[in-house]
Parts: C-alpha cells; structure tokens; sequence
C-alpha cells in the first residue's frame, strides 16, 4: 500500500513489523506523552484550557452573521435549472397533481354513492 499526502493510514502503519505498538508503549510508560496526546494539549491551548479558534465563543452577532454566510455560501452551491427545466418541472408537478385530485374526487364519489346505496 503507498501512502499518499493526506491519507487516513493509522499511526502504525508506518512502523515495521514487530514494533506496532512498542514506541507509544515505552513513552507512555516513561511518563512522556504521546504524540497524540501532546496535539490534543496544544489543540486545547495547553495547561490553561482556554477554547481558542474554530471553538471559542462567539457573541450573538457574530455567530449570526457565520450563520448567513454559510447559508449564502451552500446556495452558491445548489445548481439551478434553467427556465426551460423549470417551466418542464412545473408542469409535471400540476398535471400530476390534478390527475390525483381526479383519482380521488372519483374515490369519493364512488364511495359517496356506495354509502347512499347502502344506508339508504
């Protein structure tokens, strides 16, 4: 398998056979952190723990404001049909529309009709 820029490989894939597992084992016994846990330290802004970036509160304006962005942002990425599709949808919709509201105006007739014969 070759590993690429960006892959998902798990940390022990680039170990050789036999030593999967063993270098993380002797740091952590050592006493040292793991590459693993010295990320999530700096990710969580070391011995303070004071949220920073992507997580830190926001004030109501501000995440408001994210909130429009991103809306406009995803509709910048809808695909629009073109008149003619459009105009084409339409039509499919109402004519199928009307054809159930036959189908069922012709149900209730019937059944109306069906009741009266029955129930005098």
């Amino acid at each position: 398998m070759t590993e690429t820029t960006g892959s998902t490989a798990t940390p022990e894939s680039g170990n050789p056979e036999g030593a999967d597992g063993a270098a993380d084992e002797t740091t952590a016994a050592d006493g040292k952190l793991s590459r693993r846990e010295r990320r999530r330290a700096n990710k969580a802004g070391g011995e303070g723990g004071k949220k920073s970036g992507k997580r830190a509160k926001k004030g109501l304006f501000a995440r408001i404001a994210i909130f429009y962005r991103q809306i406009i942002a995803e509709l910048r990425k809808v695909v629009w049909p073109t008149r003619n599709q459009l105009i084409q949808y339409t039509t499919v919709v109402v004519t199928f529309v009307i054809v159930l509201m036959l189908l069922v105006a012709g149900l209730d007739w019937c059944f109306s009709k069906l009741a009266f014969w029955v129930f005098g």
